[in-house]
């Protein structure tokens, strides 16, 4: 579920564009902190030479291409449909997440074999991360909900992925702060301003899981609509 050509485009296209406007502030914080400017980091971007290094890099593939596919495959395409005849929609895109966090567990026992920290400081760590790759994984949910599609939930992990958590405590000390926390704020705002706007389900076509709902008795499917 989730692989289909109607609506394509658009699935692949808004829900990265609204997740870009959720990071205007890191954006911003990364255009700032750039030593080149926006010509010298297109061509860097375009280079075929860029792109034939990252595709040699593993580190770069897990990151951007194999757990972002893996992991919305399994936690968004595949156990989505499962859990929501059961729970109910809303439940499910809540539940499944924390299956999404908990799968992330593992790099606890990698900072305690490798003595990185404290073990109270592992271990807040990883609360702190379990936390925000739940909020993330209720939002990858919600996105394929509204969309029918797993190309925006990937392209969007792939994403978040490269940013990682935005820095907030560097803008504040930032010389350029006020902007930038400006942008951080503009950012939010407009976020969930087009939240619904741009995954409008009539933008993307018939949507499989809501079909699946319906067929199952549920007829009242808020986030369908």
């Amino acid at each position: 579920m989730g692989f289909r050509l109607e609506g394509i485009f658009p699935a692949a296209l808004l829900p990265l564009l609204l997740t870009m406007i959720l990071f205007l502030g890191p954006l911003m914080q990364l255009s700032m902190d750039c030593p080149c400017d926006l010509a010298d980091g297109l061509k860097v971007v375009l280079a075929p030479r860029s792109w034939a290094r990252c595709l040699t890099d593993m580190r770069w593939l897990r990151n951007q291409v194999i757990a972002p596919l893996t992991e919305e495959l399994v936690f968004r395409a595949c156990m989505l449909p499962m859990l929501a005849p059961c729970t109910g929609l809303g439940p499910a895109v809540f539940t499944c997440p924390l299956f999404f966090g908990v799968a992330h567990f593992h790099h606890i026992f990698e900072q305690l074999r490798f003595r990185q920290s404290s073990v109270g400081s592992i271990i807040l760590s990883a609360a702190f991360q379990f936390s925000y790759t739940a909020v993330f994984g209720a939002y990858t949910a919600f996105l394929f909900i509204r969309t029918g599609h797993l190309i925006g939930p990937v392209l969007c992990h792939s994403f978040c992925n490269y940013m990682g958590f935005p820095a907030v405590c560097a803008a504040l000390e930032h010389p350029q702060r006020r902007p930038l926390l400006a942008g951080y704020a503009l950012g939010v705002g407009l976020f969930l301003l087009l939240l619904k706007p741009l995954t409008d389900p009539k933008l993307y076509g018939s949507l499989p899981l809501c079909v699946l709902l319906e067929r199952a008795g549920d007829s009242e499917v808020p986030l369908c609509s």
